[in-house]
């Protein structure tokens, strides 16, 4: 790995992310083949004075031991997180993949009763703390990304390290656009879906919680979803990989839903609480550096000519009053070599085939932004 650029990432985190500062409590949880970005995270919260403690985490250990959930194990586990709420100021979540299915085995009415038992503190957690999620770099990722382990590497720290400022900057007049806007109106192959966001929120993502960013969410008014939207990238959830994906709503709610597997598992998932049926999130991905899905939503939501439309919980800077105990986010690319699409915000299309074509919002186009 490039020190270099791993010393970017980790004062981008630690001094634009979370503005961490002396005596700033941080949490680090993380994988140890992250280690070198952990260093690089300990030598810049060093500099401004912050506290960091760090928390060890294994993918198949930790699916293992979740397949031991009961009614105990669900307390003990709700009662550490609002531990750490109380007592930290920020979180680092640093991810490391390494099977998708690690979880499939996993109890699904205990997923969901622990769901249900953490949804305040993880409310808390996301909305009223500072923290960053991203993923280090695996084989695996490289495996999926069609890459050698070099190129992935290196694609990784260019994707996750982008001008996040200028970024920043070019997003305000969508961001302004789309306060304005009542209908919005997307369509696609297999897709013809209408709601409004009439008087919800744009709230952009330019690094300062996912990394890598690169998108502006908001919510739709929660009963105002009509119509079919079919999803083409892989939607990986707990412990399940889903192929197209689509979904059918009336007034809001997902009525029908099916996919290339296990149509009966992914109902499941929208059956786990009265929310899961409803949506809590739009955005449209633009960054500049990730063009091709690869199964990881924290680059699949980000990439350049995309949309995600997010069954299950809303954030609470952008409430539109779904609660759940689920965020799943699907991805659609409507970029020409992905079948196309377009987006029309009152009647007034403002991208064609992943492109921006209204004149103000052409900088967040992919052949126009440069880091």
């Amino acid at each position: 790995m490039d020190t270099k650029k791993l010393n970017k990432l980790a004062h981008t985190i630690v001094n634009y992310s979370l503005h961490l500062k002396e005596n700033s409590k941080v949490s680090v949880s993380f994988q140890e083949d992250a280690s070198p970005l952990v260093e690089e995270l300990i030598k810049e919260a060093k500099k401004v004075g912050a506290i960091m403690i760090l928390d060890m985490y294994h993918t198949k250990l930790n699916g293992m031991l979740a397949e031991t959930n009961n009614e105990e194990r669900i307390k003990l586990l709700k009662e550490k997180k609002e531990f750490d709420v109380e007592h930290f100021d920020a979180f680092i979540s640093i991810h490391s993949t390494y099977n998708d299915y690690e979880n499939k085995n996993v109890e699904k009415e205990m997923v969901r009763k622990l769901g249900e038992a953490t949804k305040e503190v993880d409310d808390i957690r996301i909305n009223q703390r500072d923290w960053v999620l991203l993923n280090y770099p695996t084989n695996l990722d490289a495996y999926k990304a069609k890459m050698t382990t070099t190129e992935f590497n290196e694609f990784a720290l260019d994707v996750m390290t982008v001008d996040y400022q200028k970024m920043n900057e070019n997003i305000r007049p969508l961001k302004e656009l789309m306060e304005k806007t009542d209908q919005v109106h997307i369509v696609s192959p297999g897709t013809d879906l209408t709601f409004s966001i009439k008087g919800m929120p744009a709230v952009p993502c330019t690094g300062e919680k996912n990394i890598p960013d690169g998108e502006l969410y908001s919510a739709p008014i929660k009963t105002s979803v009509n119509g079919t939207i079919t999803y083409n990238t892989p939607s990986p959830y707990q412990g399940n990989v889903f192929h197209h994906v689509s979904l059918t709503f009336k007034d809001g709610k997902i009525i029908k839903a099916t996919c290339d597997e296990d149509n009966e598992a992914l109902n499941a998932i929208f059956d786990t609480d009265e929310g899961s049926r409803y949506v809590g999130e739009f955005s449209l991905g633009f960054n500049p550096k990730i063009k091709y899905p690869m199964g990881d939503i924290l680059y699949d939501e980000k990439i350049m000519g995309s949309l995600h439309f997010t069954p299950g919980r809303c954030y609470a800077d952008c409430n539109n009053g779904n609660v759940s105990s689920i965020h799943w986010d699907m991805v659609l690319i409507q970029r020409e070599d992905f079948g196309g699409g377009e987006i029309y915000f009152d009647d007034v299309l403002i991208r064609k085939d992943g492109k921006f074509v209204l004149e103000e919002l052409k900088a967040l186009n992919y052949e126009d932004i440069h880091d």
